[in-house]
């Protein structure tokens, strides 16, 4: 594979003689002009290059294979007694500048200079590439190289936001795509030929490489890996392919002056360059990660047509709010523009809508309704929504997270860690806590933060490895930590701070014994026994045994149902707990009976039943009679 080479390196040891009699001519007419002292010898006589040294190397990107380059140069030399009387001499240095040009095509044998200068701190390169010949962009520029890139290949989407077919972007470009098997698992996606070259692929019914020539100016598709992919992706990865022979056959060439094997290069599913990782060639796929969907989507026609649809969505379903109508936004982008929904979700916040990386989030396998922050309130790695097991894990054992829902002031509702007032959380149609659309809309005043990590070993510069990837389909698994980030309103934490006082007040009065205990929260949930019994999966005469008389043994079971049954806040299950005597152990199945009566006391016995099952634990009630 194509490996990272040093222009620098190149042009020394190729070059060395020419920068040699450029400085001596150079030194010859213009010693005068550099004022040489002279220390050691009485009277100047000859003076003689002991050494040039290349010290630094700019290189311009110019049309075609053509390149200039600005060589500082270092002159090393002496100056000779001129006295026959005496033997000495002075050494000096003066730097100079060598501006030279070469085309790549022509493996730089056109090289010449057009010109030398003494150096004074500057250079003439205006489009600057690296010592690998990787174009220099930074993330400011990538809009403007993106829409240069369309006016270079395909002018007409810049006029209209539209699909851009990638099969005619690459015929524009001269370049053939080809669907082969390139691989026998998929791993590469794809490989561009910059040279005619004889190459294997994999014959499916053989079960075997052959051996097959490939011309130049061919794109490889790998089949398997396009059948996978949805049709966006494989869209986007062709385009990848284009910017690297628009971007990068200057690098690719650079290292065929090295080993002129070199023929291809080849980006695997994964993303990176088959075969290497190191840090130019991770440059080349970041920036043609970058620009890919920035070609697809020209920032331009991407606004227009956003904008539209947001005066389209809010007249044809009344909302106003950008949660409300962030979704079908981002589905009809995919259709207009040919992209995967992923891809239409980053560009939204590259555009500036933030409330883009709230849609479309999927956690422990369940859809996560649109929400939204104050804009720039998250950093790109942070997120509201957690899996309950990240939130079982972070409770437990998170020193500052304990700290904070110890309070009693946050529950765990739709995958967040949600203040606990009506502002916030209210019941649905069918008794299920979740968050008001105030709350989904506010975020940030609410909800407590915690920091994405990655737990899938991927390459971070690939497009889909990204924070914003948790969509149904996503492969990547994360790993969420809790967060000191908050920005909640005083007052609603002051209400609940009241809340807790009541409470208190309540458990101060309950009785010490376990059937007083229950018999007094009983009273204090306003509940039958015939309800209670329904809410909490038990017996109407398990209820009145444990109520009416102090039980023998009650297994910690029982009791965590009694709370769910009866929705006791923390502090008040504290109470009951106690009062049976037991306590909780150090097991996943305790551990989680825990977080339920500390979080989830809000939920209803089947929404904990269907948490302790996703964990792999038993259930309660029922249920766990039944297994």
């Amino acid at each position: 594979m194509v490996e990272q080479r040093s222009f620098t390196e190149y042009i020394k040891k190729r070059f060395d003689n020419d920068f040699w009699l450029a400085s001596e001519i150079f030194l010859r007419d213009n010693l005068d002009s550099f004022n040489i002292e002279v220390r050691r010898i009485h009277r100047a006589g000859e003076t003689e290059i002991s050494d040039v040294k290349v010290e630094h190397v700019w290189v311009e990107d110019k049309p075609g294979m053509e390149i200039h380059f600005d060589v500082a140069v270092s002159i090393w030399f002496e100056t000779h007694e001129g006295d026959y009387h005496y033997d000495d001499y002075d050494e000096n240095i003066v730097w100079i500048m060598i501006h030279c040009r070469g085309d790549l095509d022509k493996n730089l044998d056109d090289f010449e200079i057009l010109q030398v200068s003494r150096y004074d701190g500057k250079n003439l390169v205006r489009n600057p590439m690296d010592d690998s010949l990787v174009p220099v962009m930074n993330k400011n520029q990538l809009d403007d190289i993106a829409e240069q890139f369309l006016r270079e290949h395909y002018k007409k989407a810049l006029l209209e936001p539209m699909w851009i077919d990638p099969t005619e972007l690459a015929a524009g470009m001269g370049l053939t795509i080809r669907y082969e098997n390139i691989t026998k698992d998929g791993s590469i996606f794809g490989r561009s030929f910059f040279y005619d070259c004889e190459t294997e692929l994999y014959d499916e019914d053989a079960d075997a490489m052959y051996k097959v020539t490939i011309p130049a100016k061919t794109i490889l598709v790998d089949k398997k890996a396009a059948f996978l992919m949805v049709l966006g992706a494989t869209n986007n990865t062709i385009v990848h392919e284009c910017v690297h022979w628009d971007k990068h056959k200057k690098a690719f060439a650079l290292a065929r002056l090295y080993d002129n094997e070199l023929s291809n290069i080849g980006c695997r599913v994964v993303g990176g360059i088959a075969g290497n990782k190191r840090d130019a060639i991770e440059w080349m796929e970041w920036q043609a990660n970058a620009l890919a969907p920035r070609i697809q989507m020209p920032i331009t026609m991407f606004k227009k047509k956003v904008n539209q649809l947001i005066s389209k969505y809010r007249k044809e379903t009344h909302a106003y709010d950008m949660i409300d109508i962030i979704e079908p936004i981002i589905d009809e982008l995919v259709l207009t523009f040919g992209v995967s929904r992923l891809a239409a979700k980053i560009r939204m916040m590259d555009a500036g809508y933030e409330e883009a990386a709230g849609a479309f989030i999927f956690v422990d396998g369940k859809y996560v309704k649109p929400h939204k922050a104050s804009k720039g309130f998250l950093a790109p790695n942070q997120t509201f929504s957690i899996s309950a097991r990240d939130a079982i894990v972070e409770s437990k054992f998170n020193t500052a997270l304990a700290a904070v829902i110890a309070d009693n002031e946050y529950i765990f509702v739709d995958s967040h860690f949600v203040l606990n007032t009506p502002l916030y959380v209210e019941k649905d149609l069918f008794g299920n806590t979740s968050l008001t659309h105030y709350a989904r809309n506010h975020m940030d005043e609410c909800c407590l933060v915690f920091n994405l990590t990655m737990k899938t070993s991927v390459s971070e510069h690939y497009h889909t490895e990204c924070f914003l990837n948790r969509d149904k389909s996503s492969e990547i698994t994360f790993e969420a930590h809790y967060s000191a980030k908050s920005k909640n309103a005083a007052n609603q934490v002051q209400m609940i701070k009241d809340y807790n006082a009541d409470l208190l007040a309540i458990a101060r009065k309950l009785p010490m014994n376990f059937s007083g205990a229950l018999d007094a929260l009983i009273g204090w949930s306003e509940m039958t026994e015939e309800e209670l019994a329904e809410a909490a999966d038990m017996s109407e005469k398990t209820i009145q045994r444990l109520r009416n008389s102090e039980p023998d043994n009650v297994s910690i079971e029982t009791v965590v149902q009694l709370c769910i049954g009866m929705k006791l806040p923390p502090v008040l299950s504290g109470c009951l707990i106690r009062a049976s005597g037991k306590n909780f152990m150090m097991t996943e199945q305790h551990i989680m009976y825990q977080f339920l009566l500390n979080s989830c006391y809000h939920m209803s016995i089947n929404e904990c039943n269907d948490m302790l099952i996703a964990q792999n634990l038993k259930p309660l009630g029922k249920l766990n009679r039944v297994s």
